[in-house]
């Protein structure tokens, strides 16, 4: 009986011994399983493990691939003036240079991005990006290079609209619906930053309706921690269907780098802006002439006001439309025809939406009392392009 236990205990051994080498060495020997799947053999064509879209991985390749061909390289350059030499005087100076040496032309050159809007060539980017340039080069994705004119700009928006001629219609990109986006949704940011290429970095919506940035002059900014970097200024901002929620403005850094703080303009407000420039090659807004401040605890507190609704008008500007209709520094807006107002930002843009040469009323508080003021709303003047 021993004998027996031996044999079997020996044979078992062999047994399992030949069936590791065979599935190490040649697998392919073995009978399939009963489920009737192949063998999976690392390296082998009919492995059947899943790939890892069949695993569930996400992909943004298809938005990327929609929204991509519609954003443009932006390069732009000035003339400057050279710095004359201390030396420029000098009669042995001239004799050996002559006068060409302190009459050297220069240029600065600045990059940027956009996205083409409209498959007749028009393209929209920030002001920033094209501000005091006097020629505008723009490169598609498909290496083909354009020379562009400015259509309008709005430096209180921070967005201008250029126009390129093309042979053919351009790839334009789609608008995502305004309202659509919300905080935790991923979005893709596309530019050229840093003059390296085009490159789609992915990332969240971090925060809506930032605002007091002191960035422009109207913010209602999308934040996102998706990478943006110089030279993604004017680029898109797509969602997961490669759709535009925002044109990429400005960053917090402290080192020049993304920190995972980038914002955007959303595509309601670009959109509008970009309407009324390729319409009118301008912005058209309305403006009372007052500089304003927001109503804190301490300002409250001060005037013995009951609260921190309206504004505080700071300033008023001689001559202004605010100024002939008697209004005067001290004063508190809380509505604007007839729509209360809370913040500094609220007045901003209910004025702005009043038509100018129209007749609008303003409802103040001065001291213990409520007043209304007729005023004839005037048109915003542009700021002027800083030189050189």
């Amino acid at each position: 009986m021993r004998r027996l236990w031996l044999i079997f205990s020996q044979a078992v051994t062999v047994t399992l011994a030949v069936v590791f080498v065979v599935s190490t060495l040649k697998p392919e020997w073995l009978p399939a399983p009963a489920s009737g799947a192949p063998p999976q053999v690392a390296g082998s064509e009919t492995s059947s493990e899943p790939s890892p879209r069949e695993a569930g991985a996400v992909s943004y390749a298809q938005a990327a691939r929609r929204a991509v061909p519609a954003v443009v390289h932006i390069y732009t350059s000035k003339a400057v003036r050279a710095p004359r030499s201390p030396w420029a005087e000098d009669p042995i100076f001239k004799y050996f240079f002559g006068e060409r040496f302190n009459e050297r032309p220069q240029r600065a050159a600045g990059l940027g991005s956009g996205v083409i809007v409209s498959a007749e060539g028009f393209i929209l980017t920030n002001n920033h990006v094209i501000e005091a340039a006097d020629e505008i080069e723009v490169a598609l994705n498909d290496s083909r290079k354009f020379k562009a004119r400015v259509v309008g700009r709005d430096p209180d928006s921070d967005l201008a609209v250029l126009k390129i001629a093309s042979p053919g219609k351009l790839p334009a990109i789609s608008f995502a619906s305004p309202g659509s986006l919300k905080v935790g949704d991923v979005v893709l940011a596309i530019g050229n930053p840093f003059g390296v290429g085009q490159t789609t970095t992915m990332g969240i919506v971090s925060a809506l309706d930032r605002t007091q940035l002191g960035i422009n002059t109207f913010e209602d900014f999308i934040q996102t921690d998706a990478a943006i970097n110089p030279g993604n200024s004017g680029g898109a901002l797509v969602d997961t269907q490669g759709k535009l929620v925002g044109i990429n403005t400005a960053i917090y850094t402290r080192t020049g780098g993304s920190a995972g703080i980038g914002f955007a303009i959303p595509v309601s407000l670009a959109r509008d802006v970009m309407e009324q420039i390729i319409q009118n090659g301008s912005v058209t807004r309305g403006w009372v002439g007052v500089e304003m401040q927001e109503l804190t605890p301490e300002l409250v507190a001060a005037f013995n006001l009951p609260d921190t609704q309206g504004a505080l008008v700071a300033g008023v500007i001689r001559n202004g439309p605010a100024d002939r209709a008697g209004m005067r520094p001290g004063d508190i807006i809380v509505a604007v025809a007839d729509r209360k107002v809370s913040t500094q930002r609220d007045v901003i843009e209910n004025i702005a939406r009043q038509k100018p040469g129209t007749g609008s009323r303003l409802k103040i508080r001065r001291g213990n009392d409520v007043i209304e003021l007729d005023i004839e709303v005037g048109k915003r003047p542009t700021p002027k392009i800083a030189q050189d």
